[in-house]
């Protein structure tokens, strides 16, 4: 499987910031650690344009966050301070799922060590999301004449409303957001499918939850490729997230997705989501078992 990493394109940020930005570049030294992939099998992207972008966000927003003239408030809605090199990773980000989708197409799965950044809608960024990657991703494809039908399986604790967003309205990409209902974002974008659970969700409930949403939609849509948000933070330990997975609950899921869409042959494009618990290692040990089963699922 091939994977594709962005952790080389630092964002500084200030000390005490709360986003675990060290967790994407520790997942791949684990991954090459533990002979999980092979060096040759990481690869960096190829950024996103700004004609892919344009085709999920408005481009007053693509101008600003280019130019730096965003507001006061629209950066501290996005979460991270602006500064070229936040332009250039989210650029690069949103680059990894294109090439993760593409990849998947040959090889059945492939993945995004980042990515997952789902708040970002139109003509906004939030949530430490500055451009919507899912979106931008199903949009290039379909523009290449690559894929027709779109899949986007979100499990990370938080509402896709980004995603949500700039797929509105467009019957060729499924999104379907299964997360915290009393969590952020609190004012929630409608997608096609939305489960909302009540905080202290445990394994059992959840998956239950969650093999159902899936045999749902399988029966009335057909994609072409799948991508999925595979996020660390419904892990028990999360401090932003409320639900209360474990670690081998949220393996369970893993392969519950993996399976689901694999045996329909969908190909599947993983990204990593969020992931806050406090010890980063927790995040890592998640993202890394993600990547070991998705792993098992690849044909090239």
């Amino acid at each position: 499987m091939k994977a594709y990493y962005t952790d080389v394109f630092v964002l500084p940020l200030p000390e005490g910031h709360r986003f675990p930005m060290a967790k994407y570049h520790r997942l791949r030294e684990r991954i090459l650690a533990t002979n999980t992939l092979p060096a040759e099998n990481l690869i960096i992207p190829d950024a996103a344009t700004d004609e892919d972008i344009l085709r999920c966000h408005t481009r007053d927003y693509l101008e600003k966050v280019k130019n730096g003239t965003l507001s006061h408030q629209e950066v501290l809605r996005i979460g991270f301070p602006w500064t070229p090199e936040m332009v250039e990773r989210s650029r690069r980000s949103s680059g990894a799922t294109i090439c993760a989708s593409m990849t998947a197409l040959e090889e059945g799965v492939s993945a995004n060590l980042a990515g997952g950044t789902h708040h970002a809608g139109r003509d906004f960024g939030a949530g430490f999301s500055v451009f919507c990657d899912a979106g931008i991703a199903a949009r290039a494809l379909q523009a290449r004449k690559m894929v027709e039908r779109v899949l986007v399986v979100d499990c990370d604790v938080h509402q896709g409303n980004g995603t949500a967003d700039v797929c509105q309205g467009d019957p060729s990409i499924y999104t379907f957001s299964i997360h915290g209902e009393k969590n952020f974002p609190f004012r929630k974008i409608p997608g096609d499918l939305d489960l909302g659970l009540p905080n202290d969700t445990g394994d059992d409930p959840y998956l239950e939850t969650l093999e159902f949403a899936l045999e749902r939609i399988l029966s009335v849509f057909d994609p072409d490729l799948a991508i999925y948000q595979a996020g660390a933070d419904p892990y028990i330990g999360d401090r932003l997230g409320k639900l209360a997975l474990s670690k081998e609950g949220l393996a369970r899921r893993d392969r519950l997705v993996m399976e689901m869409l694999r045996s329909e042959s969908i190909p599947v494009a993983v990204t990593m989501g969020g992931g806050y618990a406090p010890e980063i290692e927790h995040i890592v040990d998640i993202h890394l078992q993600t990547i070991r089963i998705a792993a098992q699922y690849a044909t090239g």
